[in-house]
């Protein structure tokens, strides 16, 4: 069945750091529902294994979508929370959507966030110190995990799984039909997915 979409639940003050507005945005931040955790920890200061290494600018440039209610009532099944986004903005959602996660006491190594089109700048600056070292960071499971979609075949199953639908519109139905089944299936507790509700709901089907 298609989603319908509720109204937001604003909370002005719980933004995280990471979850500042673009100059100009007036839409309000998503709230994903949290879903049901196993271990509540503190953020820490840096990600990953390792010297700390500069960040990668932000990339806020998109408003954000409100988000749906989760779709799994099914205890055995993770459940589906999705954040309707443009291609464009669906990059910028998934990032608010962690921060949000991470905010209400989610451990950054249980999430993993998977993109169908452009990479997450934090993959594309990590990446540039090899490949080995990049998926070193993935197995010592310890922070949140950003990964092109099409690897998530290597990527280990974890408590939530974050997917912004943010490849060229054109190729959008077939990405959601490659991508969404497999991402489920690596998601424990809770799938997010940002983008065209339509197109996400076809690639899911109505009994998921």
């Amino acid at each position: 069945m298609p989603l319908i979409p509720e109204e937001p639940q604003i909370h002005e003050s719980a933004q995280g750091p990471r979850a500042a507005s673009a100059a100009g945005r007036t839409a309000p931040t998503p709230r994903p529902v949290p879903g049901p955790r196993s271990v509540a920890a503190p953020r820490p200061g840096r990600p990953g294994p390792g010297p700390a290494r500069p960040a990668p600018p932000a990339q806020r440039t998109h408003g954000s979508a409100t988000p749906a209610s989760p779709r799994k009532q099914n205890r055995s099944a993770p459940q589906i929370q999705l954040i309707p986004a443009s291609a464009e903005g669906a990059l910028d959602a998934a990032g608010e959507a962690v921060d949000l996660l991470l905010d209400s006491g989610r451990a950054p190594g249980e999430i993993l966030v998977l993109t169908t089109g452009e990479q997450h700048p934090w993959a594309v600056h990590e990446l540039s110190f090899g490949e080995s070292a990049y998926w070193a960071q993935h197995d010592a499971a310890d922070d949140v995990f950003y990964a092109d979609a099409a690897s998530v075949g290597r990527a280990s199953p974890r408590p939530v799984v974050v997917v912004a639908m943010n490849g060229d519109a054109a190729d959008a139905a077939d990405a959601a039909a490659r991508v969404l089944p497999v991402a489920l299936g690596h998601a424990r507790a809770l799938l997010i997915v940002c983008g065209d509700p339509k197109r996400i709901d076809a690639a899911l089907g109505a009994g998921v």
